[in-house]
């Protein structure tokens, strides 16, 4: 089958169309990046304030140098004309003076616009050209040539790759078109100028991507550490409740059974079980006191630790359990972690003892010998058992947690016809 007219001029016209593409971004719709995103503020510092009273805060040290720069490059540009117009015995007035503008007035808006910049560049050098190519060959003044470099490296610095490249061509265009015989040097210079400003762009966007990617793996650390501390809020959460449920149940079981009608001793069990009950809000309070408040203070209550065993030991006995406690070593200036994870995991084997072999009898030790606390907590059968196969559940889960954060290590499972839990935790100073 012959292919259409139409078929034969399509890829034509998709080639022209990706060449006049970085051309029209060029001369017609491109536009740079904003002037701030790549610059360090230390080229914007912060006015006096003494100067106070003027309307901008910042001095803009790049646009007071490119102002520099273009007056020096006009009143250089003027005389080296007059000296070249006198030479050639030239009555040229008024045309020096916007021969001079032409070849420096661009430079002064680079740093803002710089595709408008240059834009007006391509459009003064030539207009500039028709006088000065009567005084010099080639046309090119040094000022142009200063002005017009540092222009097209604002662009590369500042503009996409296909915008550039648009620049690139238009300026070898103009070139060859004011001055054939300088289209090599010309040519050579705006490509090392467009590499150079291609390449501290691409150097500027690696920096910013990689600052992106720093402050997004900083966020995820925080979020992990949110996420960290709210497991942590749970286990306390876990042990408070479940150890205060399980006397407050205990109790309530208890209760009738030895009031055994006696209003004075069922109103007094009862009194218990509220004092329980009140203890364990308060101390579901102080877990979740580690949460901000919405007006950003935070509860700084102290978390409970082997000061408060005796508390413990004495709520466990109201509950029916036997329990015979024995210290050693020095417990005194523990850490605060170690403290609290000995306190939590003595907590939560009494709980078992309570919820698995009520009334059975409890043996706890907790000892210190050198650079570690062992903690071992040992029941029998008890009066009866539940038949719930044992202790083994989440509080266990969350007793290997504490002790695997410490570095420590846990034993628990059945001895004869009861229970036991052994826990060695390091005693560290940033525990």
């Amino acid at each position: 089958m012959t292919p259409t007219p139409a078929r034969r001029i399509r890829p034509v016209r998709e080639a022209a169309a990706r060449l006049a593409h970085p051309l029209v971004e060029a001369l017609v719709t491109g536009a740079a990046d904003p002037a701030g995103r790549l610059r360090s503020r230390r080229l914007r510092p912060r006015m006096p304030r003494a100067l106070g009273l003027l309307p901008f805060r910042t001095i803009d040290l790049v646009l007071l140098a490119d102002l520099a720069l273009t007056f020096t490059l006009f009143d250089a540009g003027l005389s080296l004309l007059r000296d070249e117009a006198i030479r050639a015995h030239l009555p040229l007035g008024g045309e020096l003076t916007f021969t001079a503008l032409a070849f420096s007035l661009p430079l002064a808006f680079r740093g803002r616009w710089p595709l408008a910049a240059w834009r007006m560049a391509i459009l003064l050098i030539p207009l500039g050209t028709v006088v000065s190519r009567q005084l010099s060959d080639p046309p090119y003044s040094t000022a142009a040539a200063v002005m017009y470099v540092l222009v097209v490296y604002a662009v590369a610095v500042r503009s996409e790759r296909h915008i550039t490249v648009g620049v690139w061509i238009v300026s070898v265009l103009v070139a060859w078109v004011i001055h054939p015989g300088s289209l090599a040097v010309v040519t050579g210079i705006v490509t090392v100028t467009v590499l150079f400003g291609h390449n501290v762009r691409a150097r500027r966007l690696a920096v910013g991507l990689l600052a992106q990617e720093e402050r997004r793996s900083r966020q995820a650390l925080a979020g992990q550490a949110v996420l960290e501390e709210r497991a942590r809020i749970a286990r306390e959460l876990h042990d408070v409740v479940a150890h205060h449920m399980s006397v407050i149940a205990i109790q309530a079981e208890a209760v009738p059974l030895r009031a055994a009608g006696d209003a004075e001793h069922l109103e007094e069990g009862l009194r218990e079980i509220r004092a329980l009950s009140l203890a364990a809000m308060t101390e579901m309070r102080r877990v979740l006191g580690v949460l901000r408040e919405g007006d950003g203070h935070a509860d700084i209550a102290p978390q409970p630790g082997l000061g408060r065993l005796e508390e413990l030991v004495d709520t466990a006995r109201s509950a029916g359990l036997i329990v015979t406690l024995k210290l050693g070593g020095d417990l005194t200036g523990l850490p605060t972690a170690v403290s609290l994870s000995a306190y939590r995991i003595a907590q939560e084997s009494l709980s078992n003892a309570m919820r698995h072999a009520p009334g059975s009898a409890v043996s706890m030790r907790i000892a210190r010998y050198g650079a570690e606390l062992h903690v071992q907590v040992t029941n029998d059968a008890g009066r009866r058992s539940t038949g719930e196969g044992g202790h083994m559940g989440h509080g266990l889960i969350g007793m290997r947690e504490r002790v695997s954060v410490l570095g420590g290590s846990l034993w628990a499972g059945p001895v004869g016809t009861g229970f036991a839990v052994t826990a060695i935790l390091p005693i560290t100073e940033d525990a």
